[in-house]
């Protein structure tokens, strides 16, 4: 099943649902929240689980050529500085001259519809002059600086040059510090892949948009080692799997996701090709993830920083080389908010407006509610609890119990969690030991035998 949406959504309905449904809260929020962060309720955190091992089984758990790794969040310092995120890592920032808030210069620029890609930061002040572009408070606005995103700490108990280093701004570089262990340990054919799912941290000058620019955030990434002169058929194909995954996998509109050549002048500098594949958010049009050939670059930083080779021997005894690198890279909160946006829909059941969310049930959170028609007739509860069991057993974790306000009110709060079926055990149940099976996007009502249930609701 695709998820599909038919009205024009905004981000206050996607906003409103999460908190209202328990899948995003406001980070901190009883303390008056803290910008830029978001903590995952009950069911977001099924959705995001359940979205992170979908990603695991098809890009690798169904290959022979993919290995996965967990690098540690907080690094030696030199593996930032080889990279070049101590120098390079940085946004381009504008300080508003009466209260001191600080703006990305590039996205004020870009409300105002003025294109700010790949420009320097003399060339970003000079368009702020020109166009007379202010705070978004309506103030005055300093000249363009460039400003470091990673957040700095200090490890040991002893503060000194030594001990300073990084929260990991990406994944990527704990792959690239493991590329000589891995070929070690497995000496695995060429080409093959590294892949790590985790936490990455950015200071995000003015974080914004919900979950799509946070300052913590969750990346999967991938990178696929291969001979360089290969790179460009491995690059093409990563492009037909990432498709494959997107709109097969996890079911988004193929009419919403849109592949961006970027120009040579926006690209990474360690990059020679990519592709940005943008999604239809309600913001516009923006990055989902991205694929980069990123060269020989992190390999012969590596090398050249500690001396040790990062060359690979061909098994058939051929001449040895540096791998390059394609890299298919996602960001879990932006893939999650385009299911969300995908699949947020309204529609109307006996001429009532009802918010639904057409999730995929391998994705759903939920897969079914279980609930007595009564809550306060013992032998409806104690055969529900039975079924409940029963359930749980085939679908471990993936069942809910619900019992408070009526059975209407309950369908609603099912379908705006994106709960496949409901359940509901009434009298006709404790003689004919069957049930009614709610269907989510079509609301139809199907008797099925408990013995069938499972079965049923698998298919």
């Amino acid at each position: 099943m695709q998820c599909y949406r038919d009205k024009i959504l905004t981000m206050d309905d996607i906003i409103s649902l999460c908190k209202r449904r328990g899948f995003i809260y406001q980070g901190s929020d009883i303390y008056g929240g803290l910008a830029g962060t978001w903590d995952w309720g009950p069911f977001g955190i099924m959705l995001k689980r359940n979205v992170m091992q979908a990603w695991w089984n098809f890009f690798v758990d169904k290959r022979p050529d993919i290995f996965g790794v967990d690098a540690e969040v907080i690094m030696n310092h030199k593996v930032w500085e080889a990279s070049g995120h101590v120098k390079t890592f940085a946004d381009p920032m504008v300080e508003d001259l009466v209260n001191h808030k600080r703006w990305r210069a590039d996205h004020l620029l870009k409300d105002h519809g003025i294109d700010a890609d790949g420009l320097t930061n003399d060339e970003l002040t000079k368009l702020i002059q020109d166009n007379n572009v202010k705070s978004p408070d309506g103030n005055p606005l300093s000249g363009v600086k460039s400003f470091n995103m990673m957040f700095r700490t200090t490890v040991g108990a002893i503060e000194s040059s030594d001990a300073v280093t990084y929260l990991r701004p990406e994944t990527a570089q704990g792959i690239f510090a493991n590329y000589r262990n891995v070929v070690d340990s497995l000496y695995p054919d060429m080409p093959f892949g590294i892949a790590q799912q985790g936490k990455a941290f950015r200071n995000e000058i003015s974080p914004r948009d919900f979950i799509f620019r946070s300052r913590e955030f969750e990346q999967m990434e991938i990178e696929y080692f291969v001979h360089p002169d290969q790179w460009e058929a491995e690059f093409e194909n990563w492009l037909k799997l990432v498709h494959e995954f997107l709109e097969q996998v996890i079911g988004l509109p193929a009419k919403m996701i849109h592949d961006y050549e970027v120009p040579a002048q926006d690209r990474a500098h360690y990059s020679k090709r990519t592709i940005d594949v943008n999604f239809d958010y309600p913001i516009g049009q923006e990055e989902l993830m991205g694929i980069a050939y990123r060269t020989d670059f992190d390999l012969m930083n590596i090398q050249n920083a500690t001396g040790k080779s990062m060359e690979y021997r061909p098994k058939d005894g051929g001449e040895p080389f540096v791998p390059h690198v394609i890299e298919p890279s996602f960001g879990v909160e932006r893939l999650i908010m385009a299911i969300l946006t995908a699949c947020y829909t309204e529609d109307e059941v006996d001429g009532s407006k009802r918010t639904l969310l057409k999730l995929p049930k391998s994705l759903a959170p939920v897969v079914v509610t279980v609930s007595p028609l009564l809550k306060n007739k013992p032998e409806l509860v104690a055969k529900a609890k039975e079924v409940y069991n029963q359930l749980q057993q085939a679908f471990p974790g993936r069942v809910n119990w619900d019992d408070s306000g009526n059975i209407g009110k309950r369908y609603r709060k099912a379908d705006e969690i994106g709960v496949p079926h409901c359940v509901v055990i009434d009298f006709d149940s404790l003689n004919n030991d069957d049930v009614t099976v709610r269907d989510r996007d079509t609301t139809k009502q199907t008797r099925v035998k408990v013995s069938e249930l499972a079965e049923y609701l698998g298919k």
